[in-house]
């Protein structure tokens, strides 16, 4: 059987569910199976506490189009799949999550869309099967997101796509520390639909990303596509500098022309610490800039594969390869 140039690849970050993992293969291979005999599932354990590797060791030996990615640590969940889209050599590339509330068999539906003509398209949860906290913390995420981004985002999308290979090669260019992945594709501006699926219940495990999680999520997504943080605190400064001035014109005509006392240290003191905690404030979405920069210039790989299985001549202690646009 030829896998070399498969038709469609999937690939799936691993993390926390390794008790669905076989049901999960299952369900993938008879909906794929209708689709086209060539075809790769890519899962990346992101150091899950389980037994997930194993499980994955087990499917790989069993069928050569399962291929698996291990990392040394946990990178996170969007840069798992960034491991997945640079090993992906489908035509079409399915991106879903492995806890099975992304069905298997709506492949179909965004695997049919996308011969419509379309590059990209995204599932769309018709209705989230999720509790009524987390879908409150989605929806504080994307409202603070979007705010600061100036970007309309729906919470009903999320990682459940599909895409062309040529969207793939282009996303693999983007390199920052920072990922996201449906947001970098929709930056990338190709030809996009959304179809509506069923969402279900979460099959193994739980969700790990907490209000905690997603408020940092949001912040690291505004500071590394948006500056509007820095241009509310300039235009915050102006507005306070007017404001104080305009007191102090005020204070002056009591002084000068009224006869009356100015207020004392009270109001002083006030205006100390306001100006001070503003300034603090200031300094810190500047040291966050800063920060998110140097954690760029430093250069360093966005992953490190412990090992891997599936592959041709992989290296274990391979890491994620150089963009071509920097290789000499």
């Amino acid at each position: 059987m030829n896998t070399n140039n498969p038709h469609l690849s999937v690939v799936t970050p691993v993390y926390g569910c390794g008790d669905c993992i076989m049901q999960l293969y299952n369900r993938l291979s008879e909906t794929l199976n209708t689709l086209t005999w060539q075809y790769e599932i890519i899962m990346v354990e992101d150091c899950s506490p389980d037994q997930s590797w194993s499980v994955i060791q087990q499917l790989a030996a069993r069928d050569k189009r399962v291929k698996g990615i291990k990392f040394a640590k946990n990178f996170g969940q969007h840069t798992a799949i960034t491991a997945g889209l640079d090993e992906a050599l489908g035509d079409w590339v399915v991106v879903m999550d492995c806890d099975l509330q992304d069905q298997p068999e709506e492949i179909h539906k965004l695997y049919n869309k996308a011969c419509e003509g379309y590059d990209v398209v995204f599932a769309r949860r018709q209705e989230r099967e999720d509790t009524l906290l987390k879908k409150w913390e989605s929806k504080l995420f994307y409202k603070v997101y979007d705010y600061f981004t100036e970007n309309t985002s729906d919470p009903a999308i999320a990682n459940f796509s599909i895409s062309s290979r040529k969207v793939i090669e282009n996303y693999r260019h983007l390199r920052e520390q920072n990922r996201n992945f449906p947001l970098f594709i929709q930056w990338m501006g190709f030809e996009t639909a959304t179809v509506d699926v069923e969402h279900q219940q979460r099959i193994s495990g739980t969700s790990s990303y907490n209000l905690s999680k997603l408020m940092n999520l949001a912040i690291d997504g505004i500071v590394s596509q948006s500056n509007k943080p820095l241009r509310l605190s300039i235009k915050f400064g102006f507005l306070l500098s007017t404001g104080a001035l305009l007191y102090g014109l005020y204070l002056m005509y009591q002084y000068f022309f009224m006869f009356e006392p100015v207020p004392g240290w009270t109001s002083i003191m006030v205006s100390i610490y306001f100006v001070g905690g503003l300034l603090f404030a200031n300094l810190g979405i500047l040291g966050l800039y800063m920060g998110k920069v140097f954690n760029e210039v430093k250069n360093r790989p966005l992953y490190i594969v412990q090992e891997s299985i599936g592959f041709n001549e992989k290296n274990v202690e391979k890491t994620v390869p150089m963009p071509a646009s920097k290789q000499k």
